[in-house]
């Protein structure tokens, strides 16, 4: 108990903080991206006007269209569902929203998410549709991980989300895939494709519309909001969302160029805003050689080379060469396609996996 005196009087009189927008209610948050203290109500106006102000500025929808919502049953995915049919019903974008999911195929995790989306579609009142990687590619992530151990199984998981995400877009027949990606989700793939060196992923990672090139078109409506804000938003909207790491990302890449941007943060708070900008800005020499945009000579996928990724990691798979489609094999996409057998060398140096 506090002894008395003029120290305890002090502490008594102590007034909460006025939200700085209204005036008028007594502030619960100090916004991460601004340093405003608000108040739950002027938060969430703020939080989405940004984001409608982000949807407008890019032009990223036209009236009529019918949008996927990749739907995790994350807090992303599920604040931006949240977000987009608040706005859509509040400016009359007129669009046609979808929830559209991905089932990897992960005991434990991805049932229990999906769980969560399907409880998101009775919320939202939005149809739903769920693709797994079972029915299109033959194999769950539970499978693949017992044939390439834990060094390599989010490259596969990667590859194989994203054109599984495509394939689930064109049965629905959407104009657009709308994606959870936040503003630190792009500022890590910022760092990830520089430390990489891959230039070709460097110049579209912040774009927030990809995909024109032939494939059904994806935005970010997302892309400027912080990490902070979007766990901040759900909490307070109450959002049912789900909240398990996948068992399989302990070792991710991405796992160390998030920790690194969060000790850059914790030094500078407009780092994460700064890596995006940089990202933005950065323009490569006329004469560096970029990879030509084609399309996979098996499945028809936008590729670069005439298998597409996931056509190449699934050739390994299936032929017990786990390695095959990882690193850069193309010399021997020639010999796939021909399905000429490969070397004993070859063999080899595909199949061994270090657990």
């Amino acid at each position: 108990m506090l002894g008395g005196g003029r120290g305890s009087s002090q502490i008594g009189s102590i007034m909460p903080v006025p939200c700085s927008s209204c005036d008028k209610k007594p502030a619960v948050l100090r916004r991460p991206k601004t340093g405003h203290s608000l108040c739950k109500e002027c938060f969430f106006w703020a939080f989405e006007e940004e984001v409608h102000q982000t949807i407008i500025s890019a032009e990223l929808f036209q009236k009529g269209e019918t949008v996927g919502i990749g739907a995790s049953g994350g807090k992303d995915s599920t604040v931006l569902a949240h977000v987009l049919k608040v706005l859509n019903e509040r400016y009359n974008y007129g669009l046609n929203l979808m929830l559209l999911s991905v089932d990897e195929g992960i005991s434990g995790y991805r049932d229990d998410s999906l769980e969560t989306v399907k409880r998101n579609q009775q919320q939202y009142d939005l149809p739903l549709k769920i693709v797994s990687y079972e029915e299109l590619y033959g194999w769950t992530m539970d499978q693949i991980v017992k044939k390439v151990g834990l060094k390599n199984n989010c490259t596969f998981c990667g590859v194989f989300r994203r054109q599984a995400l495509d394939r689930g877009a064109m049965m629905l027949n959407v104009d657009k895939v709308c994606t959870g990606h936040n503003a630190d989700d792009v500022a890590e793939t910022v760092l990830m494709n520089f430390l990489r060196g891959d230039i070709a992923r460097l110049r579209r990672c912040t774009s927030i519309i990809t995909g024109s090139e032939g494939a059904i078109p994806r935005c970010k409506p997302l892309k400027y909001a912080y990490e902070k804000e979007i766990v901040l938003y759900a909490y307070f909207k109450k959002l049912d969302y789900f909240s398990t790491e996948c068992v399989y990302s302990p070792n991710a890449y991405r796992g160390y160029a998030r920790a690194f941007l969060k000790d850059l943060e914790s030094i500078r708070t407009s780092a994460i805003m700064d890596v995006i900008h940089s990202g933005e800005n950065l323009s490569v020499k006329e004469d560096v050689k970029m990879p030509t945009q084609g399309t996979c000579t098996r499945c028809g996928y936008i590729s670069s080379q005439q298998l597409c990724k996931a056509c190449a990691l699934l050739e390994g798979l299936n032929r017990g060469l786990p390695k095959l489609g990882i690193g850069k094999q193309y010399k021997l996409h020639n010999r796939l396609l021909k399905k000429d057998p490969l070397t004993e060398e070859q063999q080899k140096k595909l199949g061994a996996v270090t657990f």
